[in-house]
Order: C-alpha cells, then sequence, then structure tokens
C-alpha cells in the first residue's frame, strides 16, 4: 500500500430529493427545474445529509482500498466543518493537515429528481475554495507516495507550489483540474510537465487542445502528460500511458440516481488500484467499476468500493494505431 495526500475542496452537501416537483422543463433548449414556483412552498420527499468536495471524495477511496491516506484542506469551525471532520475521523483520512479559517465551511445544496437522476447543484464554497493558507511545504513532513490533486478554484500559483514539491521529494502528481484552472489555460498548460497523470472529462480536454473525437483529444494532451485518461460519462473512457491505449466502455449499465463524485470515484479508483502496483489495465477497470457504484446512490461516497470486491470483466479494447 502507499501513502497518498488528497488535495481539494471539502464541503456538507445537503440533498433535496424529490420525485415530481424537480421535473425538468425545457426552456431556450436548456432542461430547468419548472415545477417550481416563486412564492411557494414546496414538500420534498427526502433530505440527505452528505460530506462533499473533490479533495474528501477522493480520500475516501484511498482510504477505503487500504491506502495511509492524509487530506489537505481549508475548513471553518462550524457545523459543517465538524461534520467534514467526522467523516474523515470515520474513514481513519488524516486530517492534521487541515487549515481553519474564518468565513464559513462550503457547503452546496443538491436538487435531486429521483425519477431520472437530474439535478441542479446550488454551491457556496466558503472556506472549502480557500487554499491560500495551505503550505506546499507540509509536503515534507507528510511524505507521501502520491499527490492527488482536484480543483484548487484556479490558484495557479499554489498548484504550482504542490507539484514542484512533490517532485522535491520524490512523490508522484495526479491531477483532475475543474473549470477554474481551466479559465488559466496558458498557465494550466505550463503545469502539466509537472504532472504525471492527468484526468479531464472530454469537454474539458477539447478546451486544452484542439480536436473533437476522443482519440485524437488522446493524442494531443498525451503530448503534455505520459498517462492521460479523458472520461465521457456514459461513453466511456479512453487512456494511455505512452506504451499502450485502451478506449473503455462503462463498467456496467446501471440505474444512475446521482452523478455528484462520478469523475472523482474514476479518478481516485484508478490511483488506489494503481498505487497498490496493478498494471495500468486493471487500474482502469477498478477506476470505471468505483464510479459505476457511486452512481448508484445519493451522496459522493456512499457507494466508494474496496479492494476486497472482486470485479467482472468489462468492454476493453486495445487501440494499436493512435499516433503521439
Amino acid at each position: 500500500m502507499s501513502r497518498i495526500v488528497s488535495l481539494g475542496s471539502a464541503l456538507q452537501d445537503i440533498y433535496l430529493i424529490d420525485r415530481d416537483d424537480f421535473t425538468g422543463s425545457k426552456v431556450a433548449g436548456n432542461s430547468i427545474f419548472g415545477e417550481l414556483v416563486i412564492g411557494t412552498k414546496v414538500d420534498i420527499d427526502r433530505v440527505n445529509y452528505e460530506v462533499g468536495g473533490g479533495g474528501t471524495n477522493s480520500a475516501v477511496t484511498f482510504a477505503r482500498y487500504g491506502h495511509e491516506t492524509i487530506y489537505m484542506g481549508s475548513l471553518s469551525h462550524d457545523t459543517a466543518g465538524e461534520a467534514v471532520l467526522a467523516c474523515l475521523d470515520e474513514e481513519n483520512i488524516d486530517s492534521s493537515y487541515i487549515e481553519f479559517i474564518r468565513g464559513g465551511t462550503g457547503c452546496s445544496v443538491i436538487l435531486l429528481d429521483a425519477k431520472k437522476g437530474e439535478r441542479t447543484i446550488l454551491t457556496h464554497r466558503g472556506a472549502g475554495g480557500k487554499f491560500d493558507r495551505l503550505d506546499a511545504n507540509d509536503l515534507e513532513l507528510a511524505n507521501p507516495d502520491w499527490l492527488y490533486v482536484t480543483s484548487l478554484r484556479g490558484d495557479m500559483q499554489k498548484l504550482l507550489e504542490f507539484f514542484e514539491k512533490a517532485h522535491q521529494i520524490g512523490a508522484k502528481v495526479m491531477f483532475n483540474p475543474g473549470e477554474c484552472e481551466l479559465e488559466h489555460l496558458p498557465k494550466l498548460i505550463g503545469l502539466l510537465s509537472d504532472v504525471d497523470i492527468l484526468l479531464v472529462n472530454k469537454r474539458e480536454a477539447a478546451r486544452i487542445v484542439p480536436g473533437v473525437v476522443l482519440s485524437e483529444l488522446l493524442s494531443r494532451l498525451a503530448n503534455y502528460c505520459e498517462t492521460v485518461i479523458i472520461t465521457d460519462g456514459a461513453m466511456g473512457s479512453i487512456a494511455t500511458n505512452h506504451r499502450e491505449v485502451w478506449r473503455l466502455g462503462v463498467y456496467e449499465q446501471v440505474k444512475m440516481r446521482d452523478a455528484t463524485g462520478a469523475g472523482d470515484a474514476f479518478g481516485a479508483g484508478f490511483l488506489a488500484k494503481f498505487a497498490d502496483g496493478a498494471n495500468f489495465v486493471d487500474a482502469l477497470q477498478f477506476g470505471a467499476a468505483n464510479a459505476a457504484s457511486v452512481v448508484q446512490k445519493y451522496g459522493a461516497k456512499a457507494g466508494i468500493i474496496g479492494n476486497n470486491v472482486k470485479l467482472h470483466p468489462m468492454v476493453m479494447q486495445k487501440i494499436d494505431d493512435l499516433v503521439f
């Protein structure tokens, strides 16, 4: 097993789940929750209180797999922060590197249509979206084998500090950037030289490099990173480590209850298996299986699997003619 630091956001997620009041309506080509009328009260079928945020979602996957896991991020001393700490403690995740700041822990309210699994997320990032007080030098004391990083809300200088420090101490870096990082594209591309594994979805990949189909996006992104994984929702994913290229379907066809955290589950699932010494293909399969399990539950953590789960075969195709 390995020692992994998960760096990213932490939030409290409040799910408002209903089977009829959140029915979608089409307006100007967009789907909206058309049954909500301003000025009225709406009875909700169910409320779930969960802990979310890319940093904690990924950390739970590593911990349940059996890795020694450290979470780095920011919280406030409030009820939501206590919920995050309780979750980390329950999962045996080291929370000693958390920075406590003022302003309130972040919170998301998720309006979820229980029939179709469609959702709208209202988010206040709060402390969980602030990373300026985190110190990359803490990595020397944490001494991880891997640094797994999700979005730092566009703090490109902080990302650079952590990536450079990770490589100084011999740790490898896996990076799953978000929308805020994509808004600083030249700086993001400059950071990729310090990234060992890059995880993006198809839309994000197309913002970094030109291309339409997954194979061309992969071949161009592979000019910046040795290992690249691109996910495409129900269409599966594609990945390369510069020695082999694999096209994957979804792990299995399942009823999607909630897509929240699916990307975190795939990326962290891949690294959890890979950091345990598995080969590239087996790690991809575990990531896909973790994502498929997560979307069957409400919340980003309830469906996360461990290393004791026996996996069945899935649709995977090796591509031999892709040119980098």
